[in-house]
C-alpha cells in the first residue's frame, strides 16, 4: 500500500463504512474532523485514528493529511471540498457530488487549477464486476447497445424529519438513489440528448418516487426508476442487438452477472469476491491518481461527473424540486 494520509471529514454512517474499508485493506487514516471535539474523539476512539479535530478547518489544516474524504450531507459537499482544497488537499467526495451543476464546476474548477484530485466516490464505478462489465462492452460481444434498464428502490424511513426526506439537506430520492443508476447509464452510454421524467412527490416536498427516460443521438433508450419508501427488485440490464448483461440484485454493490448471446444461450457468468464492502476500490484509485501525478482517470473523470450532475439539474427541473436559497 502507498503512504497517502486520510483525513475524514464528518463521522456519519458512511463514514463510518469508508473508514472500515479503509483500515481493513492497509490505507492510512491519520485524522478525522468533526464539528466538534467529543464527535470527533468519539470516533477517533472507535478506529484507532491518531488526531481528533474539533472543526472541518482543522482537519484541513492539518500537516499529516494527504487526502480528505468529505462525508457530510449533500448541501455542504462543495464547501467542505473547497475548504480542503484551498488548503492543498486532494478531495474524494461523497455522491452525489454536490447539490447542482454548477457547484460541481467550480469544485473540479478548483482542483484543477490546484492541480489536486478531486474524485466522486461512486465507489460501485470502481467495484471489480464493473470493472469486467467494462471490458465486456469494450469487446463488442453485446453488437450496439440499444438499452439500458436500472433501478434503485428501497424502503426507508418516512419521518419527515430524516435526512432523507429533508429538502434543506438535499432529501430525496433522486440524489440519494438516482444517481446510481444514472451514473450508470452516463457510464455505458454517455450524456443523454433527452430526458424525461415524472415524479410523486412527498409532503415535506422531496421526491418520493422518480422515473427518468433518457434518449440518445444514437437511437438508444434508458429507464431508470429510484424509490425511496418501496423496495424493489435493484437490478439492471444492458441490452445489445448481439446479447445483453444481466445484473443480479443488487446490481450496485458486488454481486454476479450473466451474458447472453442474442439466442438466450449463456457466454459467462462472474460472481464477485469482495472482502468488505468495497469502498476501498476507490480509495485505491484515489492514491494511484496522487501517486501517478494525475487529477483524472479514465472510469470517473471529474468532467463526468459535472455532466451527471448536469443530468440530475435536468430532472429536478421537471419534476419541480428544488432546494432552499434557489439551488
Amino acid at each position: 500500500m502507498s503512504d497517502i494520509r486520510w483525513g475524514i471529514l464528518a463521522t456519519g454512517w458512511i463514514a463510518e463504512l469508508q473508514v472500515k474499508d479503509l483500515l481493513q485493506h492497509g490505507h492510512t487514516v491519520t485524522a478525522v474532523g468533526s464539528r466538534s471535539q467529543a464527535g470527533a474523539d468519539a470516533f477517533a476512539q472507535q478506529f484507532g485514528i491518531a488526531t481528533a479535530h474539533p472543526s472541518y478547518a482543522a482537519l484541513c489544516a492539518d500537516p499529516n493529511v494527504d487526502i480528505v474524504y468529505v462525508a457530510t450531507p449533500h448541501p455542504m459537499h462543495a464547501e467542505n471540498a473547497i475548504l480542503a482544497l484551498n488548503a492543498g488537499k486532494h478531495v474524494m467526495m461523497e455522491k452525489p457530488f454536490t447539490l447542482n451543476a454548477r457547484e460541481a464546476a467550480e469544485v473540479v474548477a478548483l482542483a484543477k487549477a490546484k492541480h489536486l484530485v478531486v474524485l466522486e466516490a461512486m465507489w460501485t464505478r470502481f467495484l471489480p464486476h464493473m470493472i469486467r462489465i467494462r471490458e465486456i462492452l469494450a469487446s463488442g460481444v453485446l453488437g450496439e447497445i440499444r438499452s439500458v434498464i436500472a433501478d434503485h428502490t428501497q424502503d426507508l424511513p418516512d419521518d419527515p424529519k430524516h435526512r432523507l426526506n429533508d429538502p434543506a439537506l438535499g432529501g430525496g430520492a433522486l440524489l440519494d438513489l438516482g444517481i446510481y443508476p444514472l451514473s450508470f447509464i452516463h457510464e455505458v452510454l454517455g450524456a443523454p440528448s433527452s430526458i424525461k421524467a415524472t415524479a410523486r412527490m412527498k409532503e415535506t416536498g422531496v421526491d418520493g418516487s422518480i422515473a427518468a427516460v433518457l434518449g440518445y443521438d444514437s437511437g438508444a433508450i434508458a429507464l431508470t426508476i429510484s424509490a425511496s419508501d418501496a423496495a424493489g427488485s435493484n437490478s439492471a440490464v444492458i441490452i445489445g442487438t448481439e446479447g445483453r448483461i444481466e445484473i443480479d440484485r443488487v446490481w450496485y454493490i458486488p454481486t454476479s452477472f450473466t451474458v447472453y448471446d442474442s439466442q438466450n444461450t449463456v457466454i459467462e457468468t462472474y460472481q464477485s469476491e469482495v472482502e468488505g464492502r468495497g469502498m476501498q476500490y476507490q480509495a485505491a484509485e484515489a492514491e494511484r491518481l496522487i501517486l501517478s501525478g494525475l487529477i483524472a482517470g479514465e472510469i470517473l473523470p471529474p468532467d463526468e461527473t459535472v455532466a451527471i450532475m448536469t443530468t440530475l439539474d435536468a430532472i429536478r427541473a421537471q419534476i419541480g424540486l428544488v432546494y432552499p436559497g434557489g439551488r
